[in-house]
């Protein structure tokens, strides 16, 4: 389909960035997890998980995109659902930040973690509305939605791997008995 063909070389390296910053994710985890707290799994939950589904989304708009689709309607419409799955899982991880008792979010933890993601998945949820009337508004606010759940994605493991090694081992540090 040519409106997809011009947007090759966008999804090849998005879709690349998101597959190799799924792994780093897996890396840093496996590193800090010597180094777990009591309330780590509600945590993990409302910080890091979502990171990698935010990763994995931009991975299967890329794979979405890339395919031989006859239409660009089956596509707009995964687009759409994968959008108001995405608004939903928004809310549960703000229900999740708001019941974990491991740190207290501060405003960017909002806005990178629910603010954010809700807009970018409002843009795909509404991609399939728009698409009959703008198909190159609906495509861009697609690659932009992408593009903004690579960079939360970024975001959100830098702050938390900052956190780990700037805050948690800090404290560690502080706990030990002095030699």
């Amino acid at each position: 389909m040519q409106e997809l063909a011009k947007w090759d070389s966008f999804y090849v390296i998005v879709g690349s960035a998101s597959g190799a910053l799924i792994g780093l994710q897996f890396v840093v985890m496996t590193l800090i997890a010597d180094k777990p707290s009591a309330a780590a799994p509600e945590a993990g939950a409302a910080f890091a998980t979502p990171t990698i589904v935010h990763f994995s989304v931009v991975l299967f708009i890329a794979a979405l995109l890339r395919a031989p689709w006859q239409t660009i309607a089956s596509v707009s419409a995964l687009c759409g659902l994968m959008g108001f799955g995405g608004i939903v899982y928004a809310l549960i991880v703000a229900r999740r930040m708001r019941r974990q008792n491991a740190y207290r979010p501060e405003f960017e933890d909002w806005l990178f973690h629910v603010l954010l993601p809700l807009g970018t998945y409002g843009i795909l949820a509404a991609s399939p509305f728009v698409v009959r009337l703008h198909l190159r508004e609906a495509l861009f606010g697609v690659g932009a939605a992408a593009l903004l759940l690579l960079f939360i994605g970024i975001h959100n493991t830098w702050d938390g791997l900052a956190y780990h090694v700037f805050i948690r081992m800090r404290d560690v540090h502080r706990e030990r008995p002095q030699k």
